[in-house]
Parts: structure tokens; C-alpha cells; sequence
């Protein structure tokens, strides 16, 4: 049985388990990384040198980086469906998963340190406001994508959609002022009725 190791409250763990739900991938998911420890014991250094969240172990196979186990669970267990058949539908929402991790991602993260794990008396308010714009000019361009698709790269999710919905969710949760992206929400609305969500993307941050 495929083993996870991460906690719910981590971005990149919940684009692993947002793709194993969507999958139908029966799995253990071992509490790790934040509150749980583990990831500093020398049994975790085995599987990722880096000690980070989240880790994959399917069938012997040990895998960490998020967004790479996303790509294998999909190409190994997913084809025509998270990982499209056509190779530009796959190289387009291949290209949305490196977005979302080294564009997106990056551009949030200072503003959801401040707003969610600083005290508001210790905030940096400019870096803040600086994370945010930056964050909010990434959300325009996913919504311009957005605009005539139903998904990242057509009418069907894939793992492109995977990757984003995570950051979306952190995005739109983020005490803080954002610009009206109508097609995002949107699509933001049809992952969140998807039974995959449940349980993953209904966490408050942390």
C-alpha cells in the first residue's frame, strides 16, 4: 500500500493527497513534519535528506519533492485522466505545475508567514503588502487563463489543476485584500464540489 509521510496543513502534502484521493489510491498517511515531528529522526533522513513533508513510499519506490510525486502517481496511475494522453495537454499543465511552485508559490509565501504564523505585533506589514501584490498579479494571470476553460488545460482536471488548487486554496484564504478573479473563483467552486477535496482543502491555514 502506497505510504505518505506529511500533515494536512501543508501545502505540498495536500497536493500529493489531493491527487491520491483523486486516484482512488488506497493509502497510509503518516503524520509527519510540524507538530508531529519525525522528519528530524534519522529513520525520516533515510527517505529525504532534505527532512521535508511530503515523502512517498509506493511499493518500495521512495519519492519526495511534491510536485514530482504528483507527476509519478499521475503518469503511473492516472493516464487519461490527471495525466492527459495528448503530449501538449500534458506539457501545458505540466508548465502550470512549475508555475504554481516556482512563480506562485514563492510570490504568497512571505504574506502567509506574516498573516498566519507571525504575530500581528511582529509583522513586516510591508513585506507583507509587497508578498501579496506580487501573489495577486500571479492570480490575474491564472485567471486570464482561466477564462474560456473549465480546467488549467481543457474540460477535464489533470495534475495541473492538482498543483494550483492547493495554492488557490492558500491564496483565497489569506486575510487580505484581493483583486475580483471571476474565472478563478469559479473554477475554484467546481474543485471544491469534487469529493477529492474533502477533508484536504477544508482546513483553515496553519
Amino acid at each position: 500500500m502506497l505510504k505518505i509521510w506529511g500533515r494536512l496543513s501543508s501545502v505540498n502534502v495536500q497536493k500529493v493527497m489531493l491527487a491520491v484521493r483523486e486516484l482512488a489510491l488506497p493509502h497510509t498517511l503518516i503524520p509527519a513534519g510540524g507538530p508531529y515531528g519525525v522528519v528530524d529522526t534519522p529513520a525520516f533522513a533515510t527517505l529525504n535528506p532534505n527532512r521535508m513533508v511530503p515523502v512517498i513510499d509506493d511499493g518500495g519506490f521512495v519519492l519526495w519533492e511534491s510536485n514530482a510525486i504528483v507527476r509519478y502517481l499521475a503518469s503511473r496511475y492516472g493516464e487519461g485522466s490527471l495525466w492527459p494522453e495528448d503530449a501538449c495537454l500534458r506539457a501545458d499543465a505540466d508548465r502550470w505545475m512549475d508555475w504554481q511552485a516556482t512563480t506562485w508559490q514563492p510570490a504568497m509565501l512571505p504574506a502567509f508567514l506574516g498573516l498566519v504564523r507571525t504575530p500581528e505585533d511582529r509583522r513586516d506589514a510591508a513585506a507583507v503588502q509587497a508578498s501579496m501584490r506580487r501573489a495577486n498579479a500571479c492570480a490575474l494571470i491564472l485567471d486570464q487563463a482561466l477564462r474560456d476553460r473549465e480546467f488549467i488545460v481543457g474540460r477535464h482536471l489533470t495534475m495541473g489543476d492538482v498543483a494550483l488548487a492547493a495554492a488557490a486554496h492558500r491564496w483565497l484564504a489569506l486575510p487580505a485584500e484581493r483583486p475580483e478573479t471571476p474565472a478563478l473563483s469559479a473554477w475554484y467552486r467546481r474543485i471544491m464540489m469534487r469529493p477529492a477535496t474533502q477533508g484536504v482543502l477544508t482546513l483553515p491555514l496553519q
